[in-house]
């Protein structure tokens, strides 16, 4: 039932994007397919293979999002008017991400690192897709009602995520546990059935309590994917007359509710944090307040109202004693002190725990800094690091200078969730998230167009 169902959704998905780029002309709708499939990718290709058994029939839903994506990049080539006269205009941002894509194609053509050339090559790919979405952000334009429908369906997937986040706690059962989702890992990525649910450790607490993902790969990608959703509910809300913003307050309250029932310790803290920096973007300090007042309420009830079992958790999250922590800490040493053995890198596919990652070269892992780190030297992390900051600067400042309302809730979608994930960042191989990931490298890059388009028609204007 559920292949039917996913094989259906994904074939008007297809339908309707093929339409649009290859009849309309609007390759730009490539970002309408991402917020729509990403979500579900991991779930569609674990039911499509736990169901047919078939490798031809799963690879093709494996690969559409490439195929879509080609189809995009070719589309913005031959839609694209007076291509000679393409205009250059390069900023500090673009030049970061251009010197760390040099330096990535670089460890792909040299002969660096023990991991094979097809392994170079798949990790390559997914590395790339995080400038291919902001070269695609660079060029896109939308008009005022293109850009709610985008905001609209990732509130949609929130909403979705959090209708079947309920459905699992009433049935006290990982939605996972349908969709053949241990034996693809099994299969397909050679990865056993661990943890006491029969899915992955990732699934559950130190305290064996059940982590919740809804119809995402797993609890980390809810987790950090409701940061995005619950800055798109809480931007549309503030930007929305008062007698409209009601849905909006309900999506708010939605978002935070997936985050509960994903459990996840640093994207709990990455909301606070965000928070704190929204006040500061608004200037509405009282947020700072409210957030500290939340800390001591919830320390409060820790102390003198939760379980033994909770507060000891509690105590050994924050000492760095629980096997997660631990866990975490015995990456980021090994990653570190292989940095400080190979500081230009030992290769791609080294690094990292995503499938082009060879388990026998892994070192590291658990934190996207060091797993650039590691693989392309300090000067890979300090890039990526620049890309990062350069989004939270710039896109911080188009929010306070963007005249177009959907373009400045884009700014501030982009601006709030890349600040908000450095704390995942630290934990997580964070950048394989691709509904997050590259649609918020897709914004930077529409704010970096819808700044220079701005001061274009100011020149005009005054010229």
């Amino acid at each position: 039932m559920l292949f039917i169902i996913f094989f259906i959704t994904v074939f008007i998905l297809c339908f309707i994007t093929f339409k649009n780029i290859v009849f309309r002309g609007k390759w730009e709708y490539v970002i309408f397919f991402a917020a729509m499939f990403f979500p579900f990718y991991i779930t569609i290709i674990s039911t499509v293979y736990s169901t047919t058994k078939s490798i031809v029939i799963f690879s093709i839903f494996q690969y559409i999002k490439e195929i879509v994506m080609l189809i995009a990049f070719i589309g913005f080539f031959v839609y694209q008017k007076n291509l000679s006269n393409y205009p250059l205009r390069l900023n500090g941002l673009d030049y970061s991400f251009i010197f760390f894509y040099l330096l990535v194609i670089c460890f792909l053509i040299l002969p660096i690192g023990e991991a094979t050339v097809y392994s170079k090559l798949l990790y390559f790919k997914n590395v790339a897709l995080m400038g291919l979405f902001y070269f695609f952000g660079r060029n896109s334009h939308f008009d005022d009602r293109e850009l709610k429908k985008l905001l609209h369906a990732i509130l949609l997937i929130a909403g979705l995520a959090l209708t079947l986040n309920i459905i699992e706690f009433s049935i006290d059962t990982h939605f996972q546990q349908y969709t053949g989702y241990a034996v693809f890992n099994e299969e397909i990525n050679n990865i056993s059935p661990k943890g006491n649910h029969g899915l992955t450790w990732t699934f559950e607490t130190p305290t064996y309590a059940k982590r919740f993902a809804s119809f995402f790969s797993d609890p980390l990608e809810l987790a950090i994917s409701s940061i995005m959703m619950f800055a798109t509910a809480l931007i549309m809300y503030l930007t929305t007359k008062r007698g409209e913003a009601t849905p909006y307050l309900f999506m708010i309250g939605a978002t935070a509710a997936t985050l509960v029932f994903s459990y996840s310790r640093s994207s709990m803290a990455a909301l606070l944090v965000m928070l704190v920096y929204i006040s500061f973007l608004f200037k509405l300090y009282k947020i700072i307040f409210a957030v500290i007042a939340f800390v001591l309420t919830i320390l409060v009830y820790i102390l003198f109202f939760s379980s033994d079992e909770f507060r000891y958790f509690l105590i050994d999250t924050i000492t760095l004693q629980d096997s997660s922590s631990l866990g975490h800490l015995v990456e980021w040493l090994a990653a570190i002190e292989s940095m400080i053995s190979n500081p230009m890198g030992i290769g791609l596919a080294t690094s990292g725990n995503i499938g082009a990652v060879d388990e026998e070269l892994r070192v590291g892992g658990e934190n996207q800094f060091l797993v650039f780190g590691v693989q392309i030297g300090w000067i890979g992390m300090i890039l990526y690091i620049l890309m990062l900051f350069g989004s939270i600067v710039y896109c911080y400042k188009a929010f306070g200078q963007l005249k177009n309302t959907g373009e400045a809730r884009i700014a501030f979608i982009a601006t709030t969730v890349k600040f908000a994930a450095i704390f995942p960042l630290f934990t997580s191989n964070a950048e394989k998230f691709l509904f997050v990931s590259l649609i918020t490298w897709w914004m930077v890059g529409y704010t970096v167009n819808a700044i220079h388009r701005q001061k274009l028609k100011e020149i005009i204007s005054h010229g």
